[in-house]
């Protein structure tokens, strides 16, 4: 496979990053939600919250090098597949923006701030509201689900196409040469 139908050795560095923060900032989330309160739930939260600027940052950086760097041809498949993985990865995008801030909203609202790993405080998203908080905590939820939805889609097409298809789709995501 030659390099021009690889992705960048960035763009599959961000592409994993961002799976592995995605997946633990997804996990995190089911598991902290119904903890006690309690010091390790306060942790969890931080963590949680961290990840979550992480990821806005990280895919603000993945976006501006998508659109600065040309991605490889679709591999050969029938159109209704290809549209739809471009609109699974649009809509994958739009959800890597939207739920870490409707989470960071969700925060402000609540009244807690956000001190990215305990060094920069960021500003509030939205002023202190309880009632504005509890309107956008379910659209958190929502959206980050829906970003699970798509992302077990996403790999579930990535398999078939190795295993059925074995058309090397995913040999140009694939870290290393």
């Amino acid at each position: 496979m030659n390099s021009s139908e690889r992705y960048t050795g960035v763009a599959i560095a961000l592409h994993w990053l961002l799976a592995v923060l995605i997946v633990g900032a997804f996990g995190v989330g089911l598991y902290m939600a119904d903890l006690p309160n309690s010091l390790a739930k306060l942790k969890l939260y931080n963590w949680h919250k961290w990840a979550g600027v992480t990821i806005l940052a990280l895919s603000a950086l993945r976006l501006a090098w998508r659109l600065t760097h040309r991605p490889p041809a679709d591999v050969p498949a029938p159109r209704w597949q290809q549209r739809a993985a471009h609109a699974t990865h649009h809509a994958l995008y739009a959800l890597f923006f939207l739920v870490p801030l409707a989470g960071w909203a969700y925060s402000s609202a609540k009244g807690f701030p956000i001190v990215w790993f305990g060094v920069l405080p960021l500003p509030d998203f939205v002023p202190k509201d309880e009632a504005l908080a509890e309107l956008i905590k379910p659209w958190h939820e929502s959206l980050a689900w829906l970003m699970a939805l798509l992302v077990v889609l996403h790999v579930a097409a990535a398999i078939k196409h190795h295993v059925i298809d074995r058309d090397g789709l995913i040999n140009r995501m694939r870290p290393g040469r």
